[in-house]
């Protein structure tokens, strides 16, 4: 039978629990997918623990591709034994599950399922962050904060891909060595390097014309302190906690700089932007610019393991979870 990793209460992992599921049939405009890989994302944690809190009870998960089991009314443009993949769906952590088919991305021959639950997050992540939040051309030099994480990996390679110079702060040696692998060209150990002064040494002085970072209260306001005057900072995340309200001149005060806190949902609303996303974003993994591989697996029914190696930082790059 049909199972899903459930909550009925915020807190720490274990209150994940997996539960029979019925699935059903597919009404209009859906499909039912039997799950082949589900993808890990450090906002599962905030959407179990209630930073970022859900009607309960509740599914949780927001990444996995599979296959097609069965097609509801009026859609032709997916068929029963392809393979999709997609984002933005609470409710991932399944075996089976209905789905609106208008959300579905075909993936492409020549790469796997697994590849592509490690991608439709974290790979769209980087797609918006560098093609539309702020645009990279190449020949910039940019600031990542967690650059051997499952987002800061592909961002180091598709950094690379663009002619882009990525700095990139990590947490020992071993997850700089990994990200330099990767393609970032300059590491910082924030647990024992200044990464305000790094970052101004490297640019001589300059700063950088864009922070990128998903760590939130314990990088800022010293994130601030790495942009050049009318440089960006641009928040996507909260692994050590939200950033607390400051006063707004602050930003006038160290250069004029800009702030905002995109997601990947208001960029990839329409299905348009999606698949024009996605096609970009497989484009560079097929031509082998990018590489995205499950760095750990866990079987779905160890989602609480899985989330307590996350939180602890035990992992690098992307964790899959297999039903």
């Amino acid at each position: 039978m049909a199972y899903a990793i459930r909550i009925h209460a915020h807190g720490g992992p274990d209150v994940m629990v997996a539960e029979d599921i019925d699935v059903g049939a597919p009404g209009p405009g859906e499909v039912r997918v039997r799950q082949t890989a589900i993808g890990l994302n450090y906002i599962d944690t905030y959407h179990r623990s209630g930073l970022y809190p859900l009607p309960l009870p509740s599914g949780i998960g927001q990444e996995a591709a599979g296959v097609v089991e069965e097609v509801g009314a009026g859609v032709d443009y997916l068929r029963v034994g392809e393979r999709v993949a997609y984002t933005g769906l609470m409710g991932g952590y399944a075996s089976e599950r209905i789905v609106p088919a208008d959300r579905m991305v075909k993936i492409p021959d020549g790469i796997e399922d697994v590849t592509a639950a490690t991608l439709m997050l974290k790979g769209l992540t980087v797609q918006y962050l560098f093609r539309q939040t702020f645009r990279l051309k190449g020949g910039e030099t940019i600031l990542f904060h967690a650059a051997a994480g499952g987002v800061g990996l592909i961002a180091c390679q598709w950094a690379r891909a663009l002619g882009v110079t990525m700095i990139g702060t990590v947490g020992s040696d071993a997850k700089a060595e990994l990200a330099r692998a990767n393609g970032c060209a300059h590491t910082i150990v924030y647990t024992r390097e200044d990464f305000v002064e790094r970052t101004k040494a490297i640019t001589g002085g300059k700063g950088v014309p864009v922070v990128y970072d998903s760590i939130g209260k314990d990088t800022f306001p010293n994130s601030l302190d790495c942009l050049a005057p009318l440089g960006m900072f641009v928040s996507f995340g909260a692994a050590s906690g939200p950033i607390a309200a400051f006063n707004i001149g602050l930003l006038a005060q160290k250069g004029s700089l800009f702030a905002t806190r995109p997601t990947l949902f208001t960029y990839a609303a329409s299905r348009a932007s999606l698949m024009a996303m996605a096609d970009e974003m497989f484009g560079l993994v097929l031509s082998g610019k990018i590489k995205s591989e499950a760095r750990q697996t866990f079987a779905l029914k160890d989602a609480a393991q899985a989330h307590k190696a996350l939180e602890s930082r035990g992992t690098t790059g992307a964790t899959v979870l297999l039903p």
